[in-house]
């Protein structure tokens, strides 16, 4: 281990699935209150139209303090801050939205400036108001820019709990050739090599594989939770999985969903196999025994035990609590 510790900027949240609701839609808000989503964000950005900006606004700070949210995270998207909505969101939110909100969503943060000046904003809005709640900050990375410079956004903020990934607006900062939002491209492919007696094989490749892989590195490099985004054809629930499934295995707790079927697909994905669970409960039973007999190492089914082992065990083993917790509610 390191001398330099990783510090865990954010909370102990389940964050398996989380749901995008327009703010400019507020008979949607009881709905999602009271569906499966871990995260509920109310948005006032992509999702909402110019002419609808100050009502949305309006409606959220409004649903903060009046709707039964049982006990989930709630976050809200503003604006960015390239635009004249943005400080108008945030000291809405902050000064006149109650104790209810848990974090602040930034899109399209391209510096570490960028969380600095909201960070400043809130922490103002904050002490004029006495807030007691301490509210966190998420980030999009969904430019060139933002992926550049991902690590000093990442050190940005002690405020900051999470790096989210938006691939749509990401490939056009990087003039991709796509139109998908996640998923694959069929024209993304690598050909085996040519044989006299065999036709050549087209193997797909994954266009989002190294930003997102990079995004849950500087993630879990300064203590911060890893959120897959947007995946756009949510009538495709076998691509949804597919992408759901690979960023799982990178190391993302959780990803959007931009329409209410995806919330199930999140939660399935996101929740550890049962035999998994089972697996770490007896790494846990195993190494609490080694240690009552004064043993530093121990085996399990014929595998050696170590530190890592344990800390991977306890991750596991906490998740699942938590997810049996938010299925009684």
């Amino acid at each position: 281990m390191s001398f330099t510790l990783i510090e865990a900027h954010a909370p102990v949240r389940l964050y398996r699935s989380k749901l995008f609701v327009p703010g400019s839609r507020p008979s949607l808000f009881e709905k999602a209150a009271a569906g499966p989503a871990d995260v509920v964000c109310l948005d006032l950005e992509d999702a909402v139209a110019p002419s609808d900006k100050d009502a949305a606004r309006a409606n959220i700070v409004s649903a903060l303090n009046e709707v039964d949210w049982r006990g989930k995270t709630i976050t809200v998207r503003i604006n960015g801050l390239d635009t004249d909505f943005c400080y108008r969101d945030v000291i809405a939110l902050v000064e006149k939205g109650g104790e209810r909100l848990d974090a602040i969503m930034i899109p399209k943060v391209g510096t570490a400036a960028d969380v600095y000046a909201i960070d400043m904003l809130v922490t103002q809005a904050s002490s004029f108001v006495g807030r007691r709640k301490r509210i966190g900050l998420e980030v999009i990375i969904e430019t060139v820019l933002g992926l550049t410079n991902i690590d000093a956004i990442a050190a940005s903020s002690k405020r900051l709990e999470s790096l989210h990934f938006g691939s749509a607006d990401y490939a056009a900062s990087q003039r991709m050739r796509t139109t998908n939002i996640g998923g694959g491209n069929a024209d993304y492919v690598m050909l085996t090599d040519k044989h006299p007696a065999q036709p050549r094989e087209r193997h797909w490749n994954d266009l989002w594989h190294y930003p997102l892989f990079r995004m849950v590195q500087a993630a879990r490099a300064h203590g911060l939770m890893a959120i897959d985004g947007p995946f756009g054809d949510y009538g495709d629930a076998d691509g949804f999985n597919a992408q759901a499934m690979r960023t799982a295995i990178l190391g993302c707790e959780g990803k959007w969903a931009i329409h209410p079927s995806q919330v199930a697909l999140a939660n399935a994905i996101y929740t550890p196999p049962e035999k998994e669970f089972e697996r770490a409960e007896a790494i846990l039973a195993a190494m609490a025994d080694a240690q009552a007999k004064g043993l530093g190492a121990v085996a399990l089914n014929g595998v050696l035990i170590d530190a890592a082992s344990i800390r991977q065990a306890q991750t596991i083993v906490t998740q699942m609590t938590m997810i049996r917790e938010r299925t009684r509610i």
